[in-house]
């Protein structure tokens, strides 16, 4: 009983301590980017109107579970715009004295809102993957819960080591986005002791993906194009403007193991994910939307959350002090992928696992076993500490 009475007391000193005085509205903004784009070649890939929209809404409702029992609310408001009238619309949103913003934008218009917004203003990357946003042109600013393709293409060849499938087989695609992606696994391989044996560009031709490129004609171009290769285990298919990767299982000249663009393929989540309380997630978010969970969705979910976890722990709203925190040892977050997620204070990367999926289930999880790391094995996807040209968050 003793034991009992000094629990709870210590419990009610913590609960008083984080309980604010006065009531804590928490405003953020999700801001999507809706950039021209053709058809997905799967009908299952089609962009649902409510993409990244939808995780905002779960978001506020985690969020608040908590923040009502200390006197905290929190409220997201959605704003879509067109590139062109991005700079219009940016600035009606910080007008209204926004300072928590999660971006749905590619890597350009990131750093242009980034820089826009100021100092003043805590930015959070639900999306972009460039490597660079978090190398030479990162922002003090500016966090990222969207990987890096550096962190993608890491997570895919830890596998393919693990597995002893040490040839690799490069297709890329001809596109500067394919061309990047390519450059990742290339540095990938080279981190983790692949040997790239061949390289060939898929070139994109344009035109209507879906109907030009039927499984009739996919199925005698393929063998050709990747006929006479040097031998290898496994294909990497770097194909980021989704113009062939999902083709190339089964249509392969040599009988080989698919991953990256196709095949296996690293994901920050899926809709078939159901270890680590996933399952709880997915339905709750099914049950909100009427539909499958997509990356963006759990991005923008997943840095409602950070901001919540951050406010109700710091007793804040202010953005200098949730990024201090943020970025601080005591910051963690569960985020139903085996382990707690945090972010590297050098350049605002969350570190978290990568799934890897065959589409209908998750097949494994990097880091794989063996990969070790002075700090963290997480810090073994991705640029680490030595390797980042960032030094915006040294100040």
């Amino acid at each position: 009983m003793r034991v009992l009475t000094r629990l709870f007391g210590t419990i009610l000193i913590a609960f008083c301590m984080i309980m604010p005085a006065y009531a804590l509205d928490v405003r953020a903004t999700v801001l999507r980017v809706d950039y021209p784009s053709l058809l997905p070649i799967s009908r299952y890939d089609l962009v649902p109107d409510d993409l990244g929209f939808a995780g905002a809404v779960l978001g506020d409702e985690d969020n608040q579970t908590t923040g009502s029992f200390l006197g905290m609310t929190f409220e997201t408001e959605f704003v879509s715009t067109a590139p062109e009238a991005l700079d219009a619309q940016l600035d009606s949103i910080l007008a209204q004295g926004t300072d928590l913003l999660i971006v749905m934008a590619d890597a350009d218009d990131l750093l242009k809102i980034a820089d826009r917004a100021g100092v003043d203003v805590m930015v959070i990357n639900a999306t972009a993957r460039d490597t660079h946003l978090r190398d030479d042109m990162c922002r003090a600013n500016t966090l990222h819960v969207a990987p890096s393709q550096s962190m993608m293409a890491d997570a895919v060849v830890q596998f393919a080591m693990w597995k002893r499938w040490r040839r690799l087989f490069l297709i890329h695609g001809s596109n500067p986005a394919d061309r990047a992606l390519g450059d990742a696994y290339r540095r990938a391989a080279t981190k983790f002791g692949a040997e790239i044996v061949e390289e060939r560009e898929f070139e994109d031709t344009g035109g209507s993906r879906r109907t030009d490129t039927g499984h009739v004609l996919v199925q005698r171009q393929i063998p050709v194009f990747t006929q006479d290769a040097a031998d290898h285990d496994v294909v990497l298919a770097a194909d980021a403007s989704d113009v062939f990767g999902l083709y190339l299982p089964f249509h392969l000249w040599t009988p080989r193991p698919v991953m990256g663009s196709g095949g296996l393929r690293p994901v920050t989540f899926h809709a078939a994910h159901e270890a680590w309380g996933a399952t709880q997630f997915q339905r709750r978010f099914e049950a909100l939307s009427g539909r499958y969970v997509q990356e963006a969705d759990y991005q923008v979910w997943l840095a409602l959350r950070v901001i919540g976890e951050a406010v109700i722990r710091t007793n804040s709203a202010a953005p200098d002090v949730l990024m201090n925190y943020i970025l601080s040892e005591d910051f963690e977050l569960a985020a139903f992928k085996g382990r707690k997620v945090n972010f590297r204070p050098w350049n605002g990367q969350l570190r978290q696992p990568i799934l890897l999926t065959d589409s209908k289930l998750t097949v494994s999880v990097s880091p794989q076993d063996g990969y070790l790391h002075q700090r963290s094995t997480l810090d073994t996807l991705g640029l680490d500490q030595p390797e980042s040209a960032c030094s915006a968050f040294d100040q």
